[in-house]
């Protein structure tokens, strides 16, 4: 399914404090938007340094929904220390906003926030992965919608590839094929496409529950062998370059 990314220009200028990045998460990330499916954003803000230090702080998270074309856009940005304290946590959600192939504004503070990401994973990430993969599997036996089950496998794939290679892939298309995942999951991307909330029951040829409840516990021990065989390291290393460029950045937005 191709996709064309937003025009953030105007939405760049009217923004109240400067954009560090805005790339796009969620399904279309993932690969397996859905016709109707609305476009995530996800992104930096960097609030100026007298919005930081005064008594009336700048707001940490700003969001902003509209539509363009018939299509929902939601764009979320964190500003950039809150980014930063989360990019240092075994937190999956920023590295894959931060890394993702889809971006539809960036800057060359934003590259260099890319140059520092490989120094931010561990082998404490695979918690973050079983975590969403646990919920997203809860949510699935209760709605048997098609969205839950794809993020399930979506998170434990993502997990051991990123356990095994450092590498963060968030696509699980390319996932299927990198780790040999479930030939069934690709018919029920297909079947995603026409519809946000689509149910597995209405999918022609779909895998039994028992065969999905075994591939998920059978995942679930390829994540948990993969951390325990990871060479990543337990703790990120790039505490003190992240912190300098925070201050690098931060500074350059001082009002005049």
């Amino acid at each position: 399914m191709s996709y064309e990314i937003p025009d953030l220009s105007e939405v760049v200028r009217e923004q109240p404090t400067p954009l560090l990045f805005a790339t796009v998460s969620g399904a279309h990330l993932y690969g397996f938007p859905s016709r109707d499916s609305d476009v995530d954003l996800r992104g930096v803000h960097i609030l100026p340094v007298e919005d930081v230090v005064g008594l009336r702080p700048g707001p940490e998270t700003l969001q902003r929904m509209w539509v363009r074309d018939g299509v929902e856009l939601d764009l979320v940005t964190h500003d950039l220390l809150k980014f930063c304290r989360l990019l240092l946590r075994p937190n999956g959600y920023v590295l894959e906003q931060l890394l993702s192939p889809i971006v539809a504004h960036t800057t060359p503070g934003h590259q260099k926030l890319i140059g520092l990401a490989q120094d931010c994973v561990t082998s404490r990430h695979a918690h973050h992965y079983r975590g969403f993969a646990h919920t997203q599997w809860r949510l699935f036996e209760r709605t048997g919608e098609l969205k839950p089950l794809l993020y399930t496998f979506r998170a434990l794939l993502t997990g051991v590839h990123l356990m095994r290679t450092g590498e963060v892939v968030a696509h699980l298309p390319t996932l299927l094929d990198k780790l040999d995942g479930p030939g069934y999951l690709q018919p029920l991307i297909e079947a995603k496409e026409l519809g946000e909330h689509r149910g597995l029951a209405g999918v022609p040829y779909r895998p039994v529950k028992s065969r999905l409840e075994q591939d998920v516990r059978e995942w679930h021990e390829e994540l948990r062998l993969a951390q325990e065989a990871s060479e990543l390291p337990e703790r990120p290393s790039a505490d003190e370059a992240v912190n300098d460029l925070v201050i690098e950045l931060r500074i350059a937005t001082r009002k005049t």
